[in-house]
């Protein structure tokens, strides 16, 4: 019953955000266009439950082909990849907003463990419990990592709060998600700590971002 009504609310609550959020998306797409050259819309291989994978929507932030240059899948502080309007739109997490449609189709959450690039925590198989526990539930736009403080936890914490949000759920049910998505408004409201952006205090440089990048990797392997 909890999942019926989980995807009840996911159904009606993407709908109605793009009804009230169309103009708004519109005049993003404007901008996105007229500040850098590329697509409007930047879609990513991403894992959700089970660890299947699904290519996920977003606005470009960055300019075209960033994962291949500079510091990979980590930004950081002033990180020259990233456009003007992406800047914006990280610090606000409107980039988010096209995954209205991941939640339409099925492939998202709008609460959820946030779903990982395909190699973010390296071979999928391998993972140890803990990790790979986040992701027995469908991943989401926003999860209680996110709503939590995302930027000022490490991999490892968010990983903690995902799980707890797992265990929240089997108890509470939806009542936990209109936690989330209340806690996650407030938050982007205020511009805090809730951006996709993969900044950290310890990530001034792109070699600090390759670093955290491989340890995340270590410790997702680590024996339980």
């Amino acid at each position: 019953m909890h999942l019926f009504i989980k995807r009840l609310v996911d159904l009606l609550g993407a709908l109605f955000g793009f009804a009230l959020l169309l103009p708004l998306l519109i005049v993003l797409a404007v901008a996105i266009k007229l500040d850098s050259k590329g697509p409007v819309l930047f879609k990513q291989g991403r894992r959700t439950k089970d660890g299947r994978i699904f290519k996920m929507w977003k606005f470009r932030s960055m300019v075209v082909n960033a994962e291949s240059i500079g510091s990979g899948l980590f930004s950081y502080e002033n990180d020259p990849r990233i456009t003007k309007v992406g800047r914006f739109l990280r610090n606000t997490s409107l980039d988010e907003l096209p995954q209205l449609f991941n939640v339409l189709e099925g492939s998202l959450s709008l609460v959820g463990p946030r779903p990982c690039v395909t190699y973010e925590l390296g071979d999928f198989d391998t993972l140890n419990k803990r990790y790979k526990k986040r992701f027995s539930v469908k991943a989401g736009i926003t999860g209680l990592a996110q709503a939590r403080g995302r930027n000022e936890n490490s991999w490892d914490e968010k990983v903690s709060l995902d799980n707890e949000y797992i265990d929240l759920f089997q108890k509470q049910g939806v009542w936990i998600d209109m936690v989330v998505l209340f806690e996650t408004f407030i938050n982007v409201f205020k511009s805090k700590d809730i951006t996709e952006s993969k900044f950290d205090v310890n990530m001034e440089d792109e070699e600090s971002a390759k670093r955290a990048e491989e340890e995340i990797i270590r410790i997702a392997h680590m024996p339980d």
